[in-house]
């Protein structure tokens, strides 16, 4: 098993409850954890995989954030949906934007003949900008 990176859990934890205007009494609550153990994420100190997935919700992350964190991957920051109760929405990041890009261009090349690049560029484009509108891609 890879080593848990403690410390940059316990800052990244520190800094999205701040970031959420969230004591850390507020934030434990919320989780339904003790204060103490709540700290003992923000200092650094391990705690069982539980709690860490009671504290991702709190935080607005996806499940498994926090361990994500300690395996030295990024948080996936999550909102409520406003038009689906229950579903949270993580913004897409620009790298997924260009590989959703490269896909598409793969896709034209193999299914289509007499393209050139830069049609299949504009294709990939658009397919990507008509998905943003209708909000299946965030960015």
């Amino acid at each position: 098993m890879a080593p848990r990176d403690l410390d940059a859990l316990a800052q990244a934890v520190k800094n999205r409850r701040i970031e959420l205007h969230l004591g850390y009494k507020t934030a434990a609550k919320a989780a339904g954890i003790a204060p103490d153990t709540w700290k003992r994420i923000e200092t650094g100190q391990p705690v069982r995989e539980l709690t860490y997935a009671k504290a991702d919700p709190v935080l607005q992350w996806a499940p498994g954030s926090c361990v994500a964190v300690l395996e030295g991957r990024s948080p996936v920051p999550v909102t409520p949906s406003e038009t689906a109760p229950g579903v949270s929405i993580s913004p897409v990041p620009p790298e997924a934007l260009d590989a959703a890009k490269d896909v598409v261009q793969l896709a034209a090349i193999a299914t289509t003949s007499g393209l050139t690049a830069d049609e299949i560029r504009a294709l990939s484009e658009k397919v990507v900008r008509d998905l943003k509108e209708k909000g299946l891609l965030g960015g």
